[in-house]
C-alpha cells in the first residue's frame, strides 16, 4: 500500500548517472512511498545552479511537501547555491568525501566528473561492442554468433530479459543474448534448437502471471497475449521447461533490474 508522494531531484555537475544511482539504493527500502525522480545534469554554473534552486522550491510549492534532493557537486560554490533550497538534502561528497579525506590526510583532487574520468579506452570501446552484440541479439533477432555471447537469457515475453541484457552490457560490458520461449516451444517440450550447444550460458528469467498481465496489457490491451489465463499458462509451461532442462533461474517480479544482473554474473561466473 502506498502511503506517500514525494518528487526526488538528482542534481550533478556531470551526468547525474552516479548521483541517482546512490539515491535508488537507498530510496528502495522504502517501498510503502511512490517517489518521482528528476534527474538534473550538467549543473556546472552559477546560473545552472539558481535554476535548479527555482525549480526545485518550485516543486516543493506544488507538491505541498519538500522534495527530496541527492547532489555529486564537487565545486563548493554551486553547492553552496544549491543547498539553499527548501528541501531536504543529501550531499555526497560533502558527507563522505570529507571524512574520507581526514582518515587518508590527503585533500581529494576535487575534479568534476572524475567518476567517469578512469576508463580508458579499450574498457570503453569493450563495453560499446557489448552493447552493439546485445541490442543485434535482442528478442531472438537472430542465432547468428551465439558462440560470442557470454550470457544467453531466456524467458517468456515481457519478463525482463531485454532490460536486464541492455544493463549487463552498458554496466559490465557483457556480451548478452536473449530468446524468448514461446508457445511453439512448449508444444514441442524442448527448447530452441539452436541455444542446446549453448547451455552452460543460459539463465532464465520467470515472473508473476498477474504481473505479467499487466504489462502486456499496457502494450495490447484486452488480448488473447495480455489475458491473465493465457500469462498463467507461458509462465508455468516456461518454469516447467526450465527445471526439466537444468536452467538456473530466477523470479524477476520484485527485483530491481541491478540486482537480478547481479544474480545473473554471480551464478554464471561462480
Amino acid at each position: 500500500m502506498i502511503v506517500a508522494n514525494r518528487t526526488v531531484f538528482f542534481v550533478s555537475d556531470g551526468t547525474g548517472i552516479t548521483v541517482e544511482a546512490m539515491g535508488h539504493s537507498l530510496l528502495s527500502q522504502f517501498d510503502k512511498i511512490r517517489f518521482t525522480p528528476v534527474r538534473l545534469p550538467f549543473v556546472d554554473t552559477e546560473e545552472k545552479a539558481r535554476e535548479a534552486v527555482a525549480r526545485i522550491n518550485a516543486q516543493g510549492k506544488a507538491d505541498g511537501v519538500r522534495p527530496i534532493v541527492f547532489t555529486t557537486l564537487i565545486n563548493p560554490r554551486l553547492a553552496e547555491i544549491v543547498h539553499r533550497i527548501d528541501a531536504f538534502c543529501i550531499a555526497y561528497f560533502e558527507t563522505f568525501l570529507a571524512p574520507l579525506e581526514v582518515e587518508l590526510g590527503v585533500r581529494s583532487s576535487h575534479t568534476v566528473g572524475r567518476s567517469h574520468g578512469g576508463t580508458s579506452d579499450s574498457s570503453y570501446k569493450h563495453r560499446i561492442d557489448a552493447i552493439n552484440y546485445t541490442l543485434g541479439h535482442d528478442d531472438g533477432i537472430t542465432d547468428r554468433g551465439l558462440e560470442e555471447a557470454e550470457v544467453v537469457l531466456v524467458g517468456v515475453s515481457r519478463c525482463g530479459k531485454t532490460p536486464t541484457s541492455l544493463y549487463l552490457a552498458m554496466q559490465f560490458g557483457v556480451k548478452v543474448a536473449n530468446f524468448p520461449l514461446i508457445p511453439e516451444d512448449f508444444e514441442r517440450h524442448q527448447l530452441p534448437g539452436c541455444l542446446e550447444k549453448h547451455r552452460g550460458k543460459l539463465f532464465g528469467l520467470t515472473i508473476l502471471p498477474e504481473r505479467l498481465a499487466q504489462i502486456r496489457e499496457e502494450r495490447r490491451p484486452k488480448s488473447r497475449y495480455a489475458s491473465l489465463d493465457n500469462c498463467r499458462y507461458e509462465v508455468s509451461e516456461a518454469e516447467k521447461m526450465m527445471r526439466r532442462e537444468g536452467i538456473r533461474w530466477l523470479d524477476s517480479s520484485t527485483k530491481s533490474i541491478e540486482e537480478i544482473a547481479t544474480t545473473v554474473l554471480q551464478t554464471l561466473r561462480a
